[in-house]
């Protein structure tokens, strides 16, 4: 999810996440010192799409039809073996995350109206956000660090929806994904 302390979120924005409590002993106190979105209440995770709609517009129907498109796919496992960078940015590497990414298009195809990091990239990138708006000199520390910690695996057997209150996030729903296996 996005870095909360700049972009000065409203009540009502939503992101659909998967959550990777596997990651939390290695990436919790880095998260904690140098990604606002933990300070902020998400937990370790990887973002299957954010923005997604305002919170308004979340009703039955939108929940039933996001527990259908999530429904269609298997749950499945991640493996955590890398760091990663973008500017500024450090996280952990998932894979494979072919299915992560299908995720992503299924439910961007569904709403097309929110597009993965509203449009701002060519391409999402599944990624474990352990530090934002950093040096070199800190991501650096903190990867070596990380590598350490590494590898870890992770079962992906549900999406969350997370709400903005106005001050934090907050989870509001989770929908499973079908039982265990080869992608749907």
């Amino acid at each position: 999810m996005a870095d909360d302390s700049a972009s000065g979120f409203q009540a009502g924005r939503t992101g659909l996440i998967v959550r990777i409590p596997e990651a939390e002993p290695a990436v919790r106190a880095w998260r904690e010192r140098f990604d606002p979105s933990a300070r902020a209440g998400v937990p370790a995770h990887v973002t299957v799409l954010f923005p997604f709609l305002d919170e308004s517009r979340i009703d039955a129907r939108v929940r039933s039809a996001l527990a259908g498109v999530l429904g269609g796919y298997h749950a499945f496992d991640l493996r955590f073996e890398s760091c990663g960078r973008f500017p500024g940015v450090l996280y952990v590497v998932p894979g494979p995350d072919a299915q992560l990414r299908r995720l992503t298009e299924a439910i961007a195809g569904r709403w097309p109206e929110a597009p993965p990091y509203g449009g701002q990239f060519t391409e999402a990138v599944p990624h474990l956000t352990v530090a934002d708006g950093q040096d070199d000199d800190v991501l650096d520390e903190i990867e070596a660090d990380l590598l350490g910690e590494l590898p870890f695996t992770s079962r992906v057997s549900s999406v969350d929806l997370m709400v903005h209150d106005g001050a934090k996030w907050e989870w509001r729903e989770s929908f499973a994904l079908r039982g265990t296996g080869a992608a749907g």
